[in-house]
């Protein structure tokens, strides 16, 4: 009876993980969609708790540590949610999602261990190949959750040190030959692991940290541009580990959300390789990170560029008949998203049309600027997105660019040369007016000089973001 409303829990919590993922697609549903998934997650971990049998019949015993860890693991997330600035929300996305990984790493672990116990008993009765031949499936499950995991956990926690510019972009010659041959290595041991040596728990250990090592190498010379693609991607690869954990312990729902975050993980992935008009070996392999600086010393926009004061600013920006903001890291690392909205606010209230542009890599991670944009209540109807507004920038009086770079960069449109061409950007350069706010000339996050800051619509208005948003506010309200 216990495991019929286990089952039935199963179900009902994979059902929520489903509709949470749907309404996570709009803005305005995806707090209650990411509550309805919480909820079921509690469910099915409850269930699992108190419900869970095995083949015996036997409960869990072991209750001091499942709920030790469930409250230092609660305390931990809360205290971290709660604190974390919105700046750092994609360093600590990615530390969280290398604990998935290394979660999904140590249960192949675990359950290895446990099978080349039974599996040694198991010899004195039967043979060698018997044996083998009928848990192969499980040993293959073994050894990719050991590996995606390990691959997951590592390179995630480079992410974070590269977001958190601990961990600096390195590359060297020969680099991605180096890292097929760690992966050659690695798909070579899993073969011999698999159907010839299941039993050496050297050969497992050696699998193991060739896939941390691999980790470590397949993300260091990325960075730049690229990174939100590769939280992304490496987003997807923790799923698909999570997957294989439950494959091995039959567990109904821990398979069905490892295989939605692997597959929406992968598709976002996707997605945004289009919005660059990248493929992903091209992310990979020929990185913004790893060659920017170099690429970037050798190309300077050149030319000189003019300042525009806070007076004058505002004063074009209260007469305009229309105003699009372009919202990037700068913003986001002054927290002025509050005084942004009160901006817009003033403008409206003067007869001003104000509207966002969307970068689909603005910021540090998917997403980014929307959530930023969202805790300020900024309404999401006057978010456009990238191709409906470069269409709107022909129309538009003044672009407002809030620490934005890169993707306002024209040389991706041109310039061969550049580390950034082919990537789609937003055209801001068609608008009557150009104003960009930054703290200095200094390139962004590509290691690369915008052209944008030389054209002759383009006027620079230096500054921390919210420092300056508030003198505009001020000047705004004596007009």
């Amino acid at each position: 009876m216990q495991s019929e409303i286990l089952a039935i829990i199963y179900l009902l919590a994979s059902v929520t993980f489903i509709v949470g993922l749907k309404m996570l697609s709009s803005p305005a549903t995806a707090r209650k969609g990411n509550l309805i998934a919480a909820g079921g997650m509690v469910t099915a971990i409850a269930g699992t708790i108190f419900l869970y049998r095995d083949e015996e019949g036997n409960a869990l015993h072991n209750y001091g540590w499942i709920f030790g860890g469930l409250l230092i693991g609660s305390v931990i997330g809360v205290l971290a949610a709660k604190k974390v600035k919105m700046t750092a929300m994609p360093e600590m996305v990615s530390l969280f999602n290398g604990m998935g990984g290394a979660c999904a790493a140590l249960i192949s672990i675990s359950e290895y261990l446990d099978w080349h116990l039974v599996a040694q008993f198991a010899l004195i009765d039967e043979s060698w190949q018997s044996v083998v031949v009928s848990h192969r499936a499980t040993l293959l499950v073994i050894i990719l959750g050991c590996f995606i995991g390990s691959v997951s956990f590592a390179g995630s926690v480079v992410a974070w040190g590269k977001l958190k510019s601990k961990i600096k972009d390195y590359s060297f010659k020969g680099q991605h030959f180096l890292n097929l041959g760690v992966l050659l290595i690695i798909m070579v041991a899993s073969l011999l692991f698999v159907f010839i040596m299941p039993l050496n728990a050297y050969l497992f250990l050696l699998i193991f940290v060739a896939a941390l090592i691999y980790g470590i190498l397949f993300v260091l010379p990325i960075g730049g541009a690229d990174m939100p693609v590769v939280i992304s991607l490496l987003n997807s690869f923790t799923g698909v580990a999570a997957a294989c954990g439950g494959f091995l312990y039959n567990n109904k729902v821990m398979l069905t959300g490892g295989i939605l975050v692997g597959a929406a993980g992968t598709l976002l992935t996707i997605l945004m390789c289009r919005a660059m008009n990248r493929s992903l070996r091209n992310v990979l392999i020929g990185s913004f990170g790893g060659t920017a600086s170099a690429a970037g010393g050798q190309q300077q926009a050149g030319g000189s560029y003019k300042e525009i004061n806070i007076t004058d600013a505002a004063m074009v920006m209260g007469y305009a008949h229309k105003i699009i903001v372009v919202p990037g890291y700068g913003l986001a690392v002054a927290q002025a998203q509050h005084v942004c909205q009160e901006l817009e606010e003033l403008l409206e209230e003067k007869g001003v049309e104000v509207k966002y542009a969307i970068h689909p890599v603005a910021g540090r991670m998917p997403g980014h600027m929307n959530v930023l944009l969202a805790e300020a209540d900024v309404p999401y109807d006057k978010l456009l997105e990238m191709e409906q507004a470069n269409e709107e920038f022909k129309s538009a009086d003044v672009v407002l660019v809030l620490g934005a770079n890169d993707v306002v960069n024209p040389a991706a449109k041109h310039d061969k040369t550049s580390p950034i061409y082919g990537m789609p950007i937003l055209e801001v350069e068609d608008a009557k007016l150009v104003i960009v706010n930054k703290r200095s000339m200094k390139p962004g996050y590509a290691g690369i000089e915008n052209e944008l800051f030389f054209k002759p619509k383009t006027s620079m208005l230096f500054g921390d973001a919210k420092g300056v948003l508030q003198k505009l506010v001020t000047e705004v309200k004596s007009l």
